[in-house]
């Protein structure tokens, strides 16, 4: 029962990214793994061909920041995916303690894209920075079906 309540979290959607250069329409799907150890079995069917991984996490919350490093390593490291493949994004709840927008991240996880998300305050700041980060994946699918086809040829 519990797989069921939490297979209903998947987000299916058609999206126009950003700087994909073609202009045309996409398909996404969105899993939401919510970060809970207890689906840990389910986590390989959500990597299964996964594009990107955006990773959503509350700065306030000292042991969010240490999680990253967990996610980074079993989602992106693991199936080898680009900086550019990959999201961080900082949730601020109302009343966040948080004011400097710099946090002690991990050098590797410093390399990956970070947006501050506000939804209350800025929504159309973060769905801007999600159509961008779109466009990336779209782009980096796009080149890597490029060389796949190119080594078929040659």
């Amino acid at each position: 029962m519990q797989m069921l309540s939490f297979l209903s979290r998947i987000l299916e959607f058609e999206s126009q990214p950003e700087g994909s250069g073609d202009n045309k329409t996409c398909e996404v799907e969105l899993w939401d793994c919510s970060g809970d150890f207890k689906f840990e079995s389910c986590w390989p069917a959500f990597m299964k061909d996964s594009c990107g991984v955006v990773i959503i996490f509350n700065p306030d919350v000292p042991t969010h920041l240490k999680e990253i490093e967990t996610w980074y390593s079993m989602f992106i490291s693991s199936q080898g995916l680009l900086d550019n493949q990959c999201l961080l994004i900082a949730h601020h709840k109302p009343g966040s303690e948080v004011e400097d927008k710099r946090l002690p991240l991990a050098s590797h996880l410093s390399r990956l894209p970070l947006i501050h998300s506000n939804v209350e305050e800025e929504p159309e700041d973060v769905r801007q920075s999600f159509c961008r980060y779109l466009g990336n994946v779209v782009n980096t699918m796009s080149e890597s079906r490029e060389r796949e086809e190119m080594s078929i040829i040659t």
